[in-house]
């Protein structure tokens, strides 16, 4: 399965309001679980270099279903695949990029989010992964 328009518009929304409250416009895109682009949006006045750098947190965080901040670790120096972020094309292993998962854990797709500090993006981010979780 693989995420549907409506639920990458609910992940955009969410993480515009949060870009919005925190005061940030950032550069959001999500990826299907294929990795190919479902959604994608530049807030007015968000860094045009950062486009590229939320299309590769998205993209790094779907090929491998983990936060990129997590794929920084094994890739670091001392870590167990140091290298790591020379594969694939290149990937982005700071915050950011968030994988998306459906109700029974199975990946759809990915966010990934920039703009602002690594610790703003990887809040935003969070917000708009959140927007696929059930509500309780």
């Amino acid at each position: 399965m693989s995420i549907t328009h409506a639920q990458a518009q609910a992940v955009l929304a969410a993480a515009e309001a949060a870009a919005d409250a925190i005061g940030v416009p950032m550069n959001i895109a999500v990826l299907d679980a294929g990795v190919h682009l479902k959604a994608f949006t530049r807030m007015d006045g968000a860094l045009l270099g950062s486009i590229d750098i939320a299309l590769g947190k998205a993209k790094t965080a779907a090929l491998f279903g983990f936060n990129t901040e997590v794929i920084g670790e094994f890739s670091k120096p001392g870590g167990t695949s140091p290298g790591l972020e020379q594969t694939n094309g290149g990937l982005v292993v700071f915050a950011g990029g968030v994988p998306l998962r459906d109700g029974a854990g199975g990946l759809v797709g990915a966010v990934g989010v920039s703009g602002g500090s690594v610790a703003q993006d990887a809040q935003v981010a969070q917000a708009a992964a959140a927007a696929l979780q059930p509500q309780a």
